[in-house]
Order: structure tokens, then sequence, then C-alpha cells
């Protein structure tokens, strides 16, 4: 047989094992502890709120579901100051923290060297103590005949804090000022941690490259660093700006009567007045408030993208 009559076989494919039912279903039995997790510390509450907040009744008589919507509409048109009051220290807060953590996020990412270590831990050690001691200490510090007051008043700082509504007095406590500090220190590490990971991710070719073109530092900011930061940005004003429009601590701690968040608001609603339904349609709004302003915040920073 010559070489042209050979039989020609045709090639066949390994056979594809397709992995078992068992195997296909590994993942969504790793899902289901967090799903779990989710629905009844998370969506049972936010249901039962639900339908709290459209109950009508009293602690001694009971609450029923009667679909009361105008609650919603009651404690808004009520409570609407503490609403602006908290979205407007939230909003403060969270800029000086973007303006405060900024630097020190981009001197641990390319600057720090072996003290790197070091400075996360510092950044974090706060965390190490509880959040009321925390807020306690600040009332220590921003006490009046305290070195700070004292230093504030001979630089006639707190005049021009008082001529824009922020102090009152010459005195630090018991201000809108003291609380929007509170929140400041108090949520400073969320801000850095995020704007330190998405810092320490850029190449650092891209700088090298700007500098091969003769960009200006300024310009390399401006051009490659803060562009390519924007998902740390976007966190970390994130997650600074809603807790701190919830928090309560702050206010109750370092304000006043006249510096109440609408936290406070919801904290007397459940616990002191026991008026369950206004409580939870508060929180309801302010969860939609914020949900709101989220949504369009991400619109418009223009990243998808988050540390």
């Amino acid at each position: 047989m010559t070489v042209s009559e050979a039989p020609v076989t045709a090639a066949v494919d390994p056979p594809v094992h397709k992995p078992s039912t068992r195997k296909r279903l590994i993942p969504y039995w790793l899902l289901l502890p967090g799903i779990l997790w989710l629905l009844v510390f998370f969506a049972l509450p936010l249901v039962y709120q639900a339908s709290t907040s459209v109950q009508q009744g009293s602690l001694e008589a009971g609450f029923k579901v009667t679909w009361h919507f105008q609650t919603y509409w009651d404690a808004l048109s009520e409570y609407w100051p503490q609403f602006v009051r908290s979205l407007l220290y939230a909003g403060t807060a969270t800029v000086l923290c973007l303006l405060l953590g900024y630097p020190l996020a981009y001197l641990i990412a390319f600057k720090a060297g072996r003290w790197r270590n070091l400075i996360l831990v510092l950044v974090i050690a706060p965390f190490f103590t509880s959040f009321l001691i925390r807020t306690l200490a600040w009332k220590t510090i921003l006490a009046d005949g305290g070195p700070v007051v004292d230093v504030l008043n001979t630089l006639h700082i707190l005049d021009v804090t008082s001529w824009l509504g922020w102090t009152e007095g010459g005195r630090l406590l018991a201000t809108p000022l003291a609380v929007v500090c509170g929140l400041t220190y108090n949520f400073l590490p969320f801000m850095i941690l995020p704007l330190y990971t998405s810092l320490e991710r850029i190449d650092g070719r891209l700088h090298e490259a700007a500098k091969d073109l003769y960009a200006s530092p300024a310009t390399t900011f401006r051009k490659v660093t803060f562009p390519l930061s924007m998902p740390g940005v976007v966190s970390g004003t994130l997650l600074t700006f809603i807790p701190a429009a919830g928090d309560y601590v702050n206010a109750e701690l370092l304000g006043s009567t006249d510096t109440k968040m609408v936290g406070s608001v919801i904290q007397s609603q459940f616990l002191r007045v026991l008026d369950y339904p206004t409580a939870a349609a508060l929180s309801f709004i302010l969860m939609a408030i914020v949900l709101v302003m989220v949504t369009v915040y991400m619109r418009k920073s223009g990243t998808e993208d988050l540390v």
C-alpha cells in the first residue's frame, strides 16, 4: 500500500467531562451563609421597620398596620431642620476628611518608605478604643478654658467662626464646629484607608513617564495621580458621608439642643418618646435621601470602580 493509499482516520476530540451537579453547587453553598446573614440581619429588620412606619397606636394599646403614610409627611415637615443640619454637618466633615486624608494617604503610598506600616497602624489606632471613648476625649479637648480654646481665642479664630455661625460666645463645646470636629476625627480613617489603597495601586512608571514628558509635579498630580485615585476618593467619601449623616453620638456629646442631627431625633423617638412609627419613618426618609444623593454622586464622579 502506497502512502497515497493509506487510510485517513478522522481526529476525535477528547471527551468533555462536565462537572457534576455537586461541584456546580459548591459556589452557591459557599454564598449561602452570607445570603442568610443579609436576610436575617438586614432584609428582615428592614421589612419590619417598613411595616412599623405605617402603623398607628401606642405602646400600651399596641401598634397596628393601618397604612398611615401621613406619618412620613408629618415627620419630614416637623424635623426637616434636623435633616438639613445632618447633611450639612456630614458634608462638611467629608470635605475636611478628604482635605486632611488625601495628603496623608499620598505620603503613606509614595513617601513613607520603611515607616509605611507604622503610619498605617497609627491611622487605625483609634479603632482600638471605643467610639464613645474617642468622642468623650474630644469633649475634654474642646472644653471651655482648655488650651485649644485659649489658643483659638488668642488668634481670634473663634471670632471668625462665630461670625459664620459655627461657634458662639468664644467657646467650642456645644457648637456646630465641635460636632463637625468630632465627625471629622471619628471618620477620618474611613477616608484615609481607601485613598491609600487606591494610590498604592498606581504604577510608578506612569509618574516616570510624566517626568520624561517634562510635566511639572502639579501637572503630574492633576493629570495622572488624582484621576487614577478617583476610586479611592469615591469610596472614602461614601464611607465617610453615609455614617456621618446618621450619626448621633457626636451631636449628643459635643453639641447642644441647637445642633441635634436627625440621628438624635430617631434615637429619641425610639428610646424616649416611644413613637416607633415616626422613628421608622424618619429612618426611611434619611435612607432615601442618602440613597438618592449617593446615586447622583456615583453618576457624576465618572468612575464605577470602588476600592
